[in-house]
């Protein structure tokens, strides 16, 4: 067998996961993030075939046995990841039963994946119905868009337009606009069925005081989409209290729209 941590794709994650403790986004233990692996792939470094330990879960996953995913543990810091991988994350495999998690590999002090997990394996299911090439699931605290909740209409037409309106790269990155969830108590089956409801429309879910949780094909599309709304809440945040005069207009980012063809949310623009 190959050396697990060798493998891209967990390269990838820590390289990842370090950098989002770096920006400032995920504190303590804050945040969390799965990977959607390829059978095949892990095979040439796990026996996939050899479960550790069974973990219980509170909901059903009957729709994805068998899948395989590389998610981080509860109560485990970002920052330490990279010196130790194996205590921090784990690879687990959905039973038979699709109510239990196969321990496939990591969680060496005996720890479980993220409390989030039904919100992240529920947004995999609905998302890998709609694109079979979805892959990540990241849920990170980025400063900006949460301050931005706090004071902002957390109507999703109106949070999306303000994003829009000031960053010409939003409407480009983010068509179809962000979804948002009013507070709600977190590690629930509750917010993990919101959540995926809402990312049947969109890549992208802002918990209110809480975070955002962004999908993707990769690990860099996941990022990259929450890391330009991250921006463009910072630059309203900045500039709010002074009095926007230059925003982007309706007109104009329709105009971009046009130039870029983009299949933009039109609901979202007078």
């Amino acid at each position: 067998m190959k050396n697990i941590l060798e493998a891209p794709f967990m390269v990838e994650t820590v390289r990842t996961l370090t950098n989002l403790y770096r920006l400032g986004w995920d504190e303590r233990n804050g945040g969390n993030l799965s990977v959607l692996l390829d059978e095949d792939v892990v095979a040439e470094y796990l026996d996939t075939g050899k479960v550790i330990r069974e973990i219980p879960m509170t909901f059903d996953a009957s729709s994805i046995i068998g899948k395989i995913f590389l998610v981080t543990g509860t109560g485990k810091y970002f920052k330490n990841v990279q010196y130790d991988p194996a205590y921090n994350l784990g690879i687990i495999k959905i039973g038979k039963s699709g109510k239990v998690a196969e321990l496939l590999w990591g969680y060496t002090d005996g720890g479980r994946p993220t409390s989030e997990l039904p919100a992240h394996l529920l947004s995999h299911i609905t998302r890998l119905a709609i694109d079979p090439s979805h892959r990540v699931v990241m849920h990170t605290h980025p400063t900006n868009t949460i301050a931005m909740s706090l004071v902002h209409s957390l109507s999703e037409r109106d949070f999306t337009r303000t994003l829009w309106q000031m960053q010409t790269e939003s409407i480009v990155v983010f068509p179809e606009g962000v979804a948002v969830l009013p507070w709600m108590v977190c590690g629930t089956n509750e917010i993990g069925e919101a959540t995926a409801e809402k990312l049947k429309e969109q890549r992208l879910c802002v918990w209110a005081a809480h975070g955002i949780y962004g999908v993707g094909r990769d690990l860099d599309e996941a990022f990259g989409l929450i890391e330009t709304v991250e921006k463009a809440a910072q630059l309203y945040m900045l500039s709010v209290n002074a009095g926007i005069k230059n925003g982007i207009t309706d007109s104009q980012l329709k105009d971009l729209a046009a130039v870029f063809g983009l299949n933009y949310n039109k609901d979202y623009l007078d």
